[in-house]
């Protein structure tokens, strides 16, 4: 394995004396991948970005970004780094062009290299055509390209997104994963924060997942779903039946169900797949449980998440409150 290109140790944050929002995180991963950072509401993924990209000093622990220092030196870091917030930071009033313009100078770039070094991304990202209008004439997935945009325009070693399509349609969304995929077949490495699993399954070659400011389990997607057993079931029974219900479940597959905190399905591992699903249907009927649904399939990511975090993912923001492509899977590990 190479020297890792971000590399987290013991990294610890507290906001107020009731609030761990980083709880000593220890990580790291290599370069040209995309590495997936996946985590509830309140998790602390956005307060890691925060404190890799010298936005935010950690109460403890050490942090490098493409072998630079972030708390040591800062400055020479953000020469290294770029970020893509939760929400596209543009100027409605300027034009796309202007707006890459603009961060182009506020990186130290002189006149004629910002003007380069913006019409280059903007043909990178496909936004050549648009370049001169408004942006408030762009549409929400082309202001997040453009935010994109202007994160790339200091030609970073490191592009740290944060839910780079919270709030966009699906289509937008597709754009910003082959786009995604493109700049880190050119050579850039991504760190990506998201809470949909299905973007996570199919951009990340690595996958952390972090739940109350822990790091609580990591591995590429087939990793994760292969600690599932290679099969799960999700049921549903009436409310006054789960208690005896989940007693019953505990027994056939000697792990602790999971119960979907609004839908109240309940899922488990299916050690011998369909002979598990036989055998909870017997057991069930024994007891006089009435089954409302019952399935057996593959595991998912979301199923992963459930079972480590004991929730689905939200789609909100997690900081604390305080004063490829479609279709494609990327093969590559470490």
């Amino acid at each position: 394995m190479s020297d890792p290109i971000v590399r987290v140790e013991g990294i610890t944050k507290t906001f107020g004396e009731t609030v761990t929002a980083l709880d000593d995180v220890t990580l790291q991963f290599e370069a040209g991948i995309i590495y997936g950072l996946l985590g509830p509401n309140g998790a602390g993924k956005t307060t890691l970005i925060r404190v890799l990209t010298t936005l935010l000093r950690p109460d403890s622990g050490r942090a490098k970004v493409a072998g630079v220092d972030v708390l040591a030196d800062p400055k020479r870091a953000r020469t290294k780094i770029g970020l893509a917030g939760q929400f596209a930071a543009v100027d409605e009033y300027l034009t796309g062009r202007e707006n890459v313009e603009m961060v182009g100078r506020l990186y130290g770039l002189s006149i004629a290299d910002s003007k380069q070094r913006a019409a280059e991304v903007l043909e990178r990202i496909r936004l050549d055509e648009a370049a001169d209008r408004q942006v408030k004439t762009y549409s929400g997935g082309m202001q997040r390209r453009l935010d994109l945009a202007a994160s790339l325009v200091g030609r970073p070693e490191v592009l740290f997104l944060d839910e780079p399509t919270t709030g966009i349609d699906p289509r937008s969304r597709i754009d910003v994963w082959e786009l995604i995929a493109d700049l880190v077949d050119g050579g850039t490495t991504v760190l990506l924060t998201t809470q949909y699993m299905d973007e996570a399954d199919q951009l990340a070659d690595r996958i952390a997942v972090i739940d109350e400011g822990r790091l609580i389990s990591q591995g590429t997607s087939d990793d994760l779903k292969d600690k599932l057993g290679g099969s799960v079931i999700e049921l549903s029974v009436a409310e006054d039946q789960q208690g005896e219900t989940i007693d019953a479940l505990r027994a056939i597959c000697g792990a602790e169900p999971s119960v979907h905190e609004l839908t109240r399905e309940i899922t488990f591992p299916a050690v011998n797949g369909a002979a598990t699903l036989t055998e909870v249907v017997r057991v069930l009927d024994s007891a006089s449980i009435a089954l409302n649904d019952i399935a057996l399939h593959k595991p998912s990511l979301d199923d992963v998440f459930l079972t480590l975090t004991g929730r689905r993912a939200e789609r909100e923001e997690d900081e604390p409150k305080t004063n490829g492509r479609r279709g494609r899977r990327r093969g590559r590990t470490s």
